[in-house]
């Protein structure tokens, strides 16, 4: 059964940083290109950052770029998020997701999500 444990939000003040982290159990999670998604409020979900599944190609949205990284540990089965510099309109659920294929089919997971809120 695929499970993910996601760590690390909260309240911080502008200019402040987080570390997300979202553990992985129930799939071969190497296999796996990993992002990060945001939602906030009477917004669509937007895709933040993601990374291969060995690790060695990443992609960030324009508006994180600089300030976020993503990084994985497949020995540990877990994906962080480096927030950096946060702003205000960094305020969010943060999601988790994950992406594989065998052959022709996709499989695609989901966390739970994380709050994150940045405010003075």
């Amino acid at each position: 059964q695929v499970q993910f444990v996601e760590s690390g939000g909260g309240l911080v003040q502008p200019g402040g940083s987080l570390r997300l982290s979202c553990a992985a159990f129930g799939f071969t999670f190497s296999s796996y290109g990993m992002s990060w998604y945001r939602q906030a409020p009477g917004k669509e979900r937007e895709l933040v950052a993601s990374i291969s599944g060995a690790g060695g190609s990443t992609n960030y949205a324009d508006s994180v770029k600089g300030r976020f990284t993503i990084s994985r540990d497949n020995f540990k089965n877990t994906v962080f998020l480096q927030m950096n510099s946060l702003k205000p309109e960094d305020t969010a659920v943060y999601y988790c997701n994950a992406v594989g294929y065998r052959l022709t089919q996709k499989f695609e997971h989901w966390g739970q999500g994380t709050q994150v809120t940045v405010s003075s």
